[in-house]
């Protein structure tokens, strides 16, 4: 059976004296700022960092962000224990339940940094595993393909399916030979990005794009029928928040999206991690468009538990609104910081 890393995690010691917030936002496009919130925990000389993922704008202004009592001595365990004691929007209910364990591994993402750096470990160190070159691929609009592939020839993709993708496009994009996985949207309710389920377009893709993950189907009768014979390439991404959701699937997995925000805390990601890997289920990452630390975290994550992908954890410059020249390459260098819970950044992008 594999080791559970949290087991080595769960008794390092930690000593907090302050709670800090910072927000950071990025103009994305002339319809969407995205606006996340920096947790800093510190000791009044180190100081812990992670990141709120929240989608709902709102819920990052200052005055709905939660001000738990943190200060004290603990051990990772005894912390995240005692955040149970909080509510974590004290303002009301998030929009998107998923917002409870966004924000959760903000604050249990911070801990675990602060402990590693008190400890003087890096997190490669603390669980006894060498950091690997992280294979990755750019999560972005099909219309991005080409002046991406012009700047950086072997970059590999993931893209969100839409209704549009007829036989000639899927056809277009089989022959660029560059993408990995296809999200097919059908596993989110109630939000901005949901695709009602299209036995057509599920076939169109299924079978026009041979060698691709297919990312949470949406799955009815009619759909289920058309993708029977590729259910061997079925992956699975929104529903997924601990190793029990993965006993629930409709069918056994060979590949799942690993997301470690959608996990809350640090027990339920790494027992998740040991029990994929005692099951032979392959891993990949993905991303919640980060704009701090939080997409260093998840590469450095990848680095350890799944660096083969295809993971969706390119570096954020991958998705400026025009491509930039000079970023790191897949597969992308650890570059884990000597203690805590970072990489570091070699390149400013």
């Amino acid at each position: 059976m594999t080791r559970n890393d949290w087991e080595r995690l769960r008794d390092l010691p930690i000593t907090i004296e302050a709670v800090a917030t910072r927000v950071l936002e990025r103009q994305v496009s002339s319809t969407f700022v995205r606006r996340t919130t920096i947790v800093e925990l510190s000791d009044g000389e180190q100081v812990g960092v992670g990141e709120d993922v929240t989608y709902d704008s709102a819920e990052h202004e200052p005055v709905r962000f939660p001000s738990p009592r943190l200060a004290g001595a603990w051990t990772l365990a005894t912390f995240s224990a005692h955040l149970d004691h909080f509510d974590l929007f004290p303002a009301g209910e998030p929009q998107q339940a998923a917002s409870r364990d966004y924000r959760r591994w903000a604050f249990e993402s911070a801990a675990l940094d602060l402990a590693l750096q008190q400890n003087s470990l890096s997190l490669a160190d603390a669980v006894g595993r060498t950091p690997q070159p992280v294979r990755f691929c750019v999560s972005t609009r099909a219309s991005a393909l080409a002046p991406l592939l012009e700047l950086y020839p072997e970059t590999r993709f993931k893209l969100d399916a839409t209704p549009e993708w007829d036989e000639a496009f899927i056809a277009d994009l089989r022959s660029l030979d560059a993408i990995d996985v296809v999200d097919l949207k059908g596993a989110y309710k109630g939000t901005t990005v949901d695709l009602a389920p299209d036995a057509p377009l599920y076939t169109r893709i299924a079978e026009g794009l041979p060698s691709v993950w297919i990312e949470d189907p949406g799955l009815t009768p009619e759909t289920d029928a058309a993708l029977a014979p590729y259910r061997d390439r079925f992956t699975w991404d929104a529903p997924i928040h601990s190793f029990e959701d993965v006993e629930a699937l409709p069918y056994a997995p060979k590949c799942l999206n690993s997301k470690p925000s959608r996990f809350g805390t640090l027990e339920r990601l790494f027992t998740f991690y040991a029990r994929c890997e005692d099951a032979g289920i392959a891993l990949y990452g993905g991303g919640q468009f980060e704009l701090g630390p939080g997409r260093g975290q998840i590469q450095l994550l990848a680095s350890l538990y799944h660096p083969d992908g295809p993971n969706d954890t390119a570096p954020a410059g991958y998705n400026a609104p025009e491509p930039i020249a000079g970023l790191e390459t897949s597969p992308l260098e650890p570059h884990p910081a000597a203690t805590g819970f970072l990489r570091e950044l070699p390149i400013a992008v």
